[in-house]
């Protein structure tokens, strides 16, 4: 595996270098082909998947602006059949999200069995953005660590796979592809002047990541810090990844519940 999880307790240092693409994933037309075998098996293994019907799969991105979230669901997720997979942003939440806790609007849209649940942003902002813009106390975004674990096991012991990426993109790279909005008009409309404004707190983020992930990365709902300076580096580990989980779970197509072939001589 070449993507490990993150440890339990265990807070990853984030520096630019660690954004990085591994020398062991290799480069140009090897690693295209690569990525290449790793879709295709992902394609084969959602329609077991879907057709088994017995686990959901959700997937968690995180991480900061330009850092490939889209990216990632547009390649890696673009090989599955798109019945299966559905994909959820989060926003500002709305007066009636607010008037209740906090995971309640995430936990309407997890996956049921045999779909792929794709959060793109997800209530990990619970205890990110309200945290480094002081939208709650501490005394409120301190707790959701736990909760946030509660809800993620119970998830889990009823039959969703958990895999949680960090997409982690160094200042540098960052810089590159926020400039590439402003420059490039085919991409002016991914611009927000507000990201600008995220970026003057990296630090506080920073923090703020290297927290969420020491204490939800868990057995039940692993995190992983994914080097994406490289966005065919990103794709190729996070889809690899994901294969593995599904390879372990045993998938089979079900079996009919009668002789099919008593139907033949009617078709």
């Amino acid at each position: 595996m070449l993507l490990e999880p993150v440890r339990p307790g265990h807070a990853p240092g984030l520096d630019d270098d660690d954004a990085k693409a591994p020398k062991s994933v290799g480069k140009g037309d090897e690693l295209k082909e690569k990525l290449k075998e790793q879709l295709e098996r992902l394609e084969e293994l959602q329609k077991v998947f879907y057709a088994d019907g017995r686990h959901a799969l959700l997937i968690i991105l995180q991480g900061r602006d330009a850092s490939g979230k889209d990216g990632v669901v547009r390649t890696v997720f673009g090989a599955c059949n798109p019945a299966g997979v559905r994909v959820n942003s989060f926003k500002v939440p709305t007066p009636v999200e607010l008037a209740h806790d906090f995971l309640w609007r995430i936990h309407k849209v997890t996956p049921e069995k045999g779909m792929i649940g794709i959060f793109n942003r997800s209530h990990y902002e619970d205890v990110l953005v309200v945290r480094v813009h002081s939208i709650v106390p501490e005394t409120v975004w301190a707790k959701r660590y736990d909760q946030i674990n509660d809800f993620e096991r119970m998830l889990a012991a009823n039959g969703t796979v958990i895999l949680k990426f960090f997409l982690h993109v160094s200042r540098d790279e960052q810089t590159k592809r926020l400039r590439e909005r402003v420059e490039d008009e085919t991409k002016n409309w991914k611009f927000n002047a507000g990201d600008l404004d995220e970026r003057s707190k990296w630090d506080d983020y920073t923090g703020a990541y290297r927290d969420a992930l020491e204490k939800c990365s868990t057995e039940w709902a692993p995190w992983h810090v994914v080097p994406s300076d490289s966005n065919k580096v990103r794709n190729y580990l996070i889809a690899q990844r994901i294969v593995e989980s599904l390879e372990s779970l045993d998938l089979k197509y079900p079996r009919p519940k009668t002789d099919l072939n008593q139907y033949l001589e009617l078709l």
